[in-house]
């Protein structure tokens, strides 16, 4: 399909748009949906906009405004698919697509998560548009999609967390470390992270001369995760001081010690 478009500036941005020829609003769709198919999301979106711009009122301008949000999506445009999405939301908040299009805002937050070195607003982003759409929708195909994504939304923030608590216990901040290593435990408790972090807080005990403490963890980490090999540090560092961890977990036969235990702790 041969388009003619011209430049238009706003703001310092530059975009697209198609020069007015007056269409059905159904063949500009249909011609949209064909730029779908070919993966020529910029064509497609041009077209979609159009039947916005030429038909504001119809039927064919609603689906076009998803349509449109979606080519940004699949184009990697995330900020303009997010933007979009929003004010299809805004304008058409009880439709049937209305689940669709947060499920587009969570899905361009999400893909863009970073690794665990870096920035994570993005993932914060991502968790709390899943959450949105588990909460919104809990019995849709949307939110179990969210929820399996959002096991890894927090593995990323439970990471960032242990990151900086490393930092602080490297530096000797071990106040700070305890802070950071707690909110794993207790915000991210589902997390692969869990482990290490229950016995850096033992790390983080033992170092400022807190042993009592320090073995009260590491009891907790005993119990959970008897076969980690974050046990067994923990195991040899209290051994220095005296402390046989596998004597201290094997002496509480009543599971709920250890339950309310953890709630003491964290």
């Amino acid at each position: 399909m041969t388009m003619s478009a011209c430049s238009i500036f706003g703001g310092g941005d530059r975009k697209e748009r198609l020069a007015y020829v007056e269409r059905p609003a159904e063949a500009l769709y249909n011609s949209a949906a064909d730029e779908i198919e070919a993966r020529d999301w910029d064509s497609a979106k041009l077209l979609f906009e159009e039947v916005e711009r030429q038909h504001p009122f119809s039927e064919w301008a609603r689906r076009s405004m998803l349509m449109s949000a979606f080519a940004s999506y699949s184009s990697a445009d995330y900020e303009d698919a997010i933007s979009t999405a929003q004010r299809f939301i805004g304008l058409h908040p009880g439709n049937e697509s209305t689940p669709y299009a947060y499920y587009l805002i969570a899905m361009s937050y999400y893909d863009q998560i970073y690794d665990v070195g870096r920035d994570q607003q993005t993932t914060v982003n991502a968790e709390s548009a899943l959450q949105q759409i588990v909460r919104r929708y809990p019995d849709s195909d949307y939110a179990r999609d969210a929820r399996l994504k959002l096991e890894l939304t927090h593995d990323h923030l439970a990471g960032k967390e242990m990151d900086i608590g490393r930092y602080y216990l490297r530096d000797d901040q071990h106040l700070a470390a305890i802070g950071r290593f707690k909110n794993v435990v207790k915000d991210y408790e589902t997390t692969s992270h869990v482990e290490e972090a229950l016995h850096r807080l033992v790390e983080s005990y033992t170092s400022l001369g807190v042993i009592s403490e320090a073995k009260l963890v590491g009891s907790v980490l005993g119990y959970n995760y008897p076969g980690s090999e974050w046990y067994s540090d923990s195991y040899e560092l209290l051994a220095e001081y005296g402390v046989d961890l596998d004597a201290e977990v094997s002496r509480e036969r009543d599971p709920s010690y250890f339950r309310r235990l953890r709630e003491r702790l964290f």
